[in-house]
Order: structure tokens, then sequence, then C-alpha cells
């Protein structure tokens, strides 16, 4: 039966929306086509006609998956428009979170693998990253001279490393640990009289 282009759209973007849970699931290469085919219902020889090469879909999904990442950003920030970065602190270091593979921060799921990949898929993080920055920037400010652009940076290395080690060891209080560690770091970074620690269970 014919595909219409509508229907070839809409696999297409299936295929990039399961391609970037299976990726930060597995890894870039720690998946091949067929089984990321087979996740959104389609078989291999669809991929060629949707996709230049694999390179290309982990491109997209990277995009795809940094998207969907700084949209819970914002809903989490909205939740608590007073303390914005408190309430994606909150979020970001949780166990919940960390818990999160396929749905977590791309960052901390692919960043090695995207540090070996080809330029388009560091494009996808690069811009990305440049979104977290942005939004970390603009709830840091600038104050007494301080650059809100390293404050940002220094404040979301200190997040995403957090959540990398606390994911990388079975100890789940040091695993919590971690992350409580991260948060008084990152919110006595911030320039946000009102951000205080959550507790957490």
């Amino acid at each position: 039966m014919r595909v219409t282009r509508q229907q070839a759209e809409e696999n297409r973007q299936t295929v990039i929306d399961v391609a970037s849970r299976l990726f930060r699931q597995h890894g870039f290469d720690g998946i091949g086509l067929k089984d990321l085919m087979a996740g959104a219902g389609l078989t291999q020889g669809a991929f060629y006609k949707q996709f230049q090469s694999k390179d290309d879909l982990a491109a997209q999904a990277s995009k795809r998956a940094l998207e969907s990442a700084l949209s819970r950003w914002s809903d989490a920030a909205q939740s608590n428009p007073e303390a914005p970065l408190a309430a994606v602190v909150d979020f970001y270091l949780s166990m919940g979170h960390c818990a999160e593979k396929t749905d977590g921060c791309p960052v901390v799921a692919l960043g090695s693998d995207a540090a070996r990949q080809g330029p388009d898929v560091k494009a996808a993080f690069e811009g990305g990253i440049k979104h977290y920055l942005d939004l970390m920037g603009r709830w840091t400010g600038k104050a007494d001279g301080d650059d809100a652009d390293g404050k940002a940076m220094a404040m979301l290395s200190t997040m995403v490393g957090a959540v990398l080690l606390s994911r990388a060891v079975n100890d789940e209080q040091m695993s919590k640990r971690f992350l409580q560690a991260a948060t008084e770091s990152v919110l006595a970074q911030s320039s946000a009289d009102d951000a205080q620690p959550s507790r957490r269970q």
C-alpha cells in the first residue's frame, strides 16, 4: 500500500521521537537501525526513505531530546515563577530524574557519546546547551560585576556532573548526597535570595 506524504512525515517524526529515547537509554552505538525502527513500529527498509544515514537520525534525535528537556525545564520554572531556578534544580537534581534513563537529560545520557560523533550531532548539543545557559543566565542575572554566562556555565556543569555521578554508583545514599551537594552548591552560586534547597525524602 502506498504511503501518503502526510503518513511518511508522521512516520519520520515517530522515528525521531523513539530514537531520542532509545539513544538516551542505549547510547548512539548501543542500538542498531533494526531495533530503532522496530521501536517505531516500522521496518528497517523504510529507514533510508526518511533519513540519509544513522548519523542524520542521531542529529535529529539529539535535537528532539534537547527540545524535550528544555520544555521540562520551562514547565518546572513556570511551576514556581518566584524562584524558577530553585524549581528547575529541584526537578533536575532529584532521584526521580536520575532514574529516567530514556526521558532524562540528554546531556547526561549522551554527552560523552556526542563528543565522539560528527559535527551535526555536536551542533544539536551545542544549540541545546546554549538554550540551557540562556535560561540560567536569565534566572541568575548579573550582580556586582559577575559574569552571568560564566556563572551559568559553572552551575550547569555542576548539575550535569552530579546527575552523571549519581547514576554511576550503586550506593543509593552516595547517589543522594551527590544530588544534595550539587543542589546546595548551585543555589549558593545563584543570586536569587529566595532560592532555597527543597527537602528531599
